[in-house]
Order: structure tokens, then sequence, then C-alpha cells
């Protein structure tokens, strides 16, 4: 299975719409001929258009020159990630590979034909003065039917990708088919064939004093599943963003746990804090890995004595792949589907009948406990005061989170408070970073001198990040007071 990244922007053209030269545009130096294909695919779903209405689209194609099987997360008018699965002997329905990746959006449930689309693509490749490809400029004559309700419809788009380009260029592009009578069009192909089925879904945005909080568990929501099919292929930056939007779900919930029934809420988090248990595994293996190999480099050679890398790679890699492992498993399995749903029950029925001046003040209560508990953990030194600031700083998190709620509304004046949050809350993490590293550093070396290993270089590692966060307080002390300066935190007040 192939991925890629697309970069792409759709127009639609009336149908006296012809596209113009597009040479001297952004770079561009000569637009070859056209090249003529047929292209027919038909699009899978749930039968209540589940995938499409999460930014997803799995679709089987024929004809062009990457046939077979696509899966694409995004949303269009920005970069969607595009998995390729070739074409089988049998098509019936989509392979497991694509169903793994789907499951989040899907639900666990079953897809079926949902539409399909003809077109007629005549494309043309932008190049600059040195042969580069610099994106390619699809004109397609659409025909679709929705193959449940019968719908067909027919239009002309026009459909920019960038090859080796950048955005500018797309900008560049689109400025110069608008002037030519072309619209910016943000919605697929698939989502414009059942139009008039996905109109019936009640999609909207939540009202009433609870509104931001149902909008934000909606976000995070969406982020687990937009990053599921990159996370599950073990791709580092989806892991974290999904890893901390179960994070941020689970203190949404604590903190204004009087929107739900207690008993689903406290469940839901349970089930969320399993699931980020298991990203949790592969992210700090990736980083840890990272973190120490980046380590061992920086040092002179002559300081390195052993294997050191190389054992360091051998256990990271064991332990990235079992973690992996672990968390395919957990995706795979109907716990996981199972709680998307129950979010989408919390996320979209009516909540508690609650005031604004009930959600504001869960939002000071978590600030004014991330305070206490800061506060209490300064003033602990020796081994138990990195636990109590590593606590502090889960505390941290949940206030900040809680201020990220009122952001939409409060604009700047919150943004600045998740700012200096952000802040105190990155060199606790790297303090913490720095007791889990010396803990690996003491395995490590332990394992070493078992095996008849020198032990130097870990020692020395070990002694330069006890000496790393000795040099973190003073600048703890200076970020905890400028998240309390009084005209950061003055909109808070009732």
């Amino acid at each position: 299975m192939a991925t890629v990244v697309e970069r792409e922007r759709k127009y639609s053209g009336d149908e006296g719409f012809r596209l113009p030269d597009l040479t001297g545009c952004g770079g561009v130096v000569t637009m070859s001929d056209a090249t003529v294909s047929d292209l027919d695919a038909v699009y899978w779903d749930t039968d209540d258009l589940l995938l499409l209405r999460s930014g997803h689209a799995l679709r089987r194609r024929t004809g062009g020159h990457d046939a077979g099987w696509h899966l694409k997360v995004g949303a269009v008018g920005g970069a969607r990630v595009e998995h390729q699965f070739p074409a089988g002997a049998s098509d019936d329905g989509p392979p497991p590979e694509l169903v793994a990746l789907i499951r989040g959006a899907s639900r666990g449930r079953p897809v079926a034909p949902a539409a399909r689309v003809v077109n007629r693509r005549r494309e043309h490749r932008l190049l600059d003065a040195d042969g580069r490809v610099l994106a390619e400029v699809a004109e397609d004559d659409v025909r679709s039917e929705d193959l449940v309700d019968g719908a067909a419809r027919t239009w002309h788009e026009i459909e920019i990708e960038l090859v080796e380009g950048d955005e500018a260029l797309l900008d560049a592009l689109g400025e110069q088919l608008r002037a030519a009578g072309a619209r910016e069009v943000t919605v697929s192909k698939s989502h414009r064939a059942v139009a008039g089925r996905i109109e019936g879904f009640d999609d909207r945005e939540p009202d009433g004093p609870a509104a931001p909080v149902l909008a934000y568990v909606r976000v995070q929501r969406d982020a687990i599943v937009g990053n599921h099919a990159a996370a599950y292929q073990g791709n580092e930056d989806a892991v974290h963003d999904m890893r901390v939007a179960t994070r941020r779900l689970r203190a949404t919930l604590r903190t204004f746990r009087g929107l739900w029934d207690r008993r689903e809420s406290e469940a839901v988090r349970a089930e969320l804090r399993r699931l980020g248990g298991e990203l949790g595994r592969v992210r700090d293996t990736q980083v840890m890995a990272a973190r120490l190999t980046e380590a061992v480099h920086e040092l002179p050679d002559e300081l390195v004595l052993g294997p050191v890398a190389a054992r360091i790679g051998e256990r990271f890699a064991a332990d990235l792949a079992e973690a992996t492992t672990a968390l395919r498993s957990a995706l795979d399995s109907d716990r996981y589907p199972a709680l998307l749903t129950r979010l989408d029950r919390l996320a979209d029925a009516p909540p508690a009948d609650v005031g604004r001046r009930w959600v504001d003040r869960r939002i000071r209560k978590a600030v004014r406990r991330a305070d206490t508990r800061l506060d209490r953990a300064l003033a602990i030194t020796g081994p138990d005061g990195d636990a109590a600031l590593h606590e502090a700083r889960k505390k941290l998190k949940t206030a900040r989170y809680a201020v990220e709620v009122r952001e939409p509304v409060a604009g700047k004046r919150a943004a600045r408070l998740v700012k200096r949050f952000k802040a105190l809350q990155d060199l606790l993490g790297t303090h913490q970073d720095s007791v889990v590293t010396r803990e690996v550093l003491r395995r490590q070396a332990l394992q070493a001198y078992a095996d008849g290993e020198n032990t130097f270089t870990y020692g020395l590692l070990h002694a330069r990040q006890a000496e790393a966060a000795g040099h973190d307080r003073p600048a703890v002390l200076r970020a905890r007071d400028r998240s309390r300066h009084r005209k950061v935190r003055r909109w808070l007040k009732p």
C-alpha cells in the first residue's frame, strides 16, 4: 500500500468555461498538451455516510495511472493524505488493509457502494524553466449517480494538484482561474454526488451556554478520527495528535462533568485512558529513542565507550515494535469504535441545563486547582518533588484545556493565558523528561554491566540530564508568575 500527500484545490466552471493559458503564472513556463483519460469510481460508505461526513473518501476507481482502491483523509482545499491499494483479483469490497484505516470514521460498521462518479479528464502538466513538473491541472466533465436514492448530477470541475510547486503557486493559479470565471469549491466529487442525502443529517454546531464545551468535545473526537489512519501506521505526528486529543477529552469530561450522566462520562473517560495509554507507549518510545540517540551523537567520540548507540537502537526498536502492535490491536478491537460511538452521543445529545456562569465557574476552578498543586509541588524537594511536579503538570494541562474551551469566544484574552500555561507546562515537561531519561539510562547501564560492557557513557549522560534538570527551577518560577499576571487572568473574573 502506497501513501501520498495531496495538495490540491478544486474549482467549478459553467458550461461555457474555458481553461485559460497558465504560462507565466507563478513560475510556470510551459503548459503541456492535454492527455485524456476516462475515470470510473465507485465510492463506498456507511448507510449514514459517516466516512464522508468525517472527511474520508473511500473509492474503487478504474482508468488512469493509479487504478485501484484509494482512501483519502482530510478536508478538500488542504493537504489530504491518500492511501492507495492496487486492484486485486477480487474487488467485491475494500481490502482489509484499508478497512483497518477507516474503523474510526466508520465506527466499525460495514461499508457499501454509495455513489458512482464517472468523468472524462483532460490533464495538463505545468513545468518550470528546468522542466520540473510544478503542478497538474485537470478539467473534468463529471457525471454522478447516488447509488441509494438514484439522484443524477453533471458538472464541470477544474482540479489543481501540486507536484513540486508550493502553496504560492496554488494561490497564483487560483487567481488566474477565478479571473477566467471559475469558482472555488470546498467539497469533493463524492460529496456532490450524494448532496441530497447528506443534507438530511443534522451536523450543525451546538448552541446554548454549554455550546463551547460540546464544540470542543467534537473537535477532539474528530481529531481522533482524523488521525486514526496515520496513527495506525505509526506516524509520529498522528500518534502525538491522537494522544493529545484523548487527553483533552478526558480533562474536559472531568472539568465539565455535570453536563452529562456521571456514570456514562466516567466510563468514557476510562476508555479514553486505556486508548491514551496505548498511544502513549508508542509516542513515549519514539521520543525517548530520538532523545537518547541525539544525546549520544552530541558526545565527542572519545567519550562514547562501547556500543552505546547500537544498544539504545536495539532496545527501542524492540520496544517500539511491541508498542505499535499493541496500539493496532487496540484500534482493531470492538472497544475502539464503541468508544467513538459513545463520544458521539455525549457530543450530540442535549446536555444538562446549565448557564454561562456554571461553565465559567468550572474553568476558574480548574485554574485554581492547578495553581494550588503547583505551589505545593514547588515546596517539595528530592524524588518526591519530581513526582509532585509531574502531577502539577497534569493539573496545568487540565486548566489549559478548560481555558481553550473559552478561546473561540474570549479570543486573544484566553489565547494569551493558554500560551502562558503552555510555556509553564513545557518547562515542567522538560524536567519530567529528564527524570524519565535518567531512569532509562540507569537501567541501560545495569544491563550493560551485566553484559560485561563499559558503563561510563551511560553515567556521563545521566549526569548531564541531572544537571539540566537543576536549571529548570528558576525558569519554572518565572513562567508561573507570568501565567498569574493580573492582566492575563482578569477576564476570568465573574
